[in-house]
């Protein structure tokens, strides 16, 4: 069984199986494959040791220079913006846990920090910084470096770092991605001597999902299309997203929506007519009647279930503006409560308009049934 299917072990037998892999592959340089490490632990540790680095050597957590910094943190203002109301909502899903949120970009530098760093421990300050450098070339294994070597979640707990002074963390990141479909940057959850979290890979992946979607409604669009398959509901973050400008040319779609449309990623997606087997006026008609999902074909002979709404800014998108990102389901909220201001407080036809149940509606919006 591979690490992630076997069954869960206390935390000290946890630890004692991680120092066993270390006496294996760090010092033993043991074949492939250990069991009781996952992949990606062993991936990095060993490209760690390809790169001449020991376990025990010191390491300096150096910042890049002032004008790297500046360069990297300009180039990062559409990350930056599009993450911060995502951060502030998961750091309090954690409150209590003493782990906190780091953001960087592609390359591994810290951009922003938020939670509760103890800057009077200097194991915490010394990762906490904007412009730190915690790629894996510059730290070794840790959940920022893996991910971005592996672009795939990860968590790591404490011995699971290649360094022994690394050892002291746990963490978990996820890489973020862009809406040209490159990565752009990862986000990642770390506590210095705490216990072990693992439900915390999933609440990143979650998270820098929701960073991703507001990356992709933050471009300009006309035209924005939330798709699913036939038979499930619209209203959250796997809902595929769809930008389109007035003339049909897509000009942004965000990851679920580049896999059912068969997009790889840093493809330019081009016109919409190339992606639907329906003519693009009939998309912009069921967003002016604000019709509920429709069923649209697929060059490919599969069908997608495709909500489309106009962009009431025009070519900018009226719940992202240049100041800041906001996530997905606000976008929905926004979307729900304007059907039913619509429908003129009617509930049941605001559900029907939307082809959505009535339930959603109400939990969406927080209202009480009357």
């Amino acid at each position: 069984m591979t690490p992630q299917h076997l069954p869960p072990v206390p935390p000290q037998h946890r630890l004692a199986l991680i120092e066993q892999a270390r006496k294996l592959v760090l010092e033993g340089r043991a074949p492939q494959a250990q069991p009781m490490l996952a992949p990606w632990v062993e991936r990095s540790w060993r490209r760690c040791l390809d790169l001449g680095f020991e376990p025990r050597q010191h390491i300096a957590f150096g910042a890049v220079t002032p004008g790297a910094m500046q360069h990297a943190i300009e180039a990062s203002q559409p990350l930056l913006r599009a993450a911060a109301p995502v951060i502030q909502s998961l750091t309090r899903a954690m409150a209590h846990t003493r782990y906190f949120a780091i953001l960087t970009d592609a390359c591994g530098m810290v951009i922003n920090v938020h939670g509760p760093v103890d800057r009077n421990d200097p194991l915490a300050a010394n990762i906490a910084r904007v412009g730190v450098d915690l790629s894996e070339r510059a730290v070794g294994t840790t959940a920022i470096g893996t991910t971005l070597a592996e672009l795939q979640p990860v968590w790591l707990h404490r011995g699971e770092h290649f360094y022994d002074d690394t050892s002291v963390y746990s963490c978990a990141g996820a890489p973020i991605w862009g809406h040209d479909g490159r990565c752009v940057g990862m986000l990642d959850l770390t506590g210095v001597n705490v216990i072990e979290q693992p439900a915390l890979k999933h609440l990143v992946t979650q998270s820098a999902r929701s960073i991703e979607n507001a990356l992709t409604l933050g471009q300009p669009h006309r035209l924005l299309l939330c798709l699913n398959w036939p038979g499930r509901v619209h209203g959250d973050d796997s809902d595929g997203l769809v930008c389109v400008d007035a003339d049909g040319l897509v000009t942004a779609l965000n990851r679920p929506a580049a896999d059912m449309l068969g997009v790889a990623p840093g493809t330019a997606p081009g016109h919409c007519s190339e992606l639907f087997a329906a003519p693009m006026e009939s998309l912009f008609d069921a967003a002016r009647a604000q019709r509920g999902p429709l069923e649209v074909p697929l060059w490919s002979g599969l069908r997608l279930s495709v909500l489309a709404r106009l962009n009431p800014g025009g070519e900018r998108s009226p719940l992202h503006g240049a100041s800041h990102g906001v996530p997905l389901k606000d976008v929905e909220t926004a979307l729900i409560r304007k059907a039913v201001d619509d429908a003129r407080g009617n509930v049941k036809e605001a559900a029907r308009a939307l082809g959505i149940s009535r339930a959603t509606v109400y939990r969406k919006l927080g209202a009480r049934r009357r």
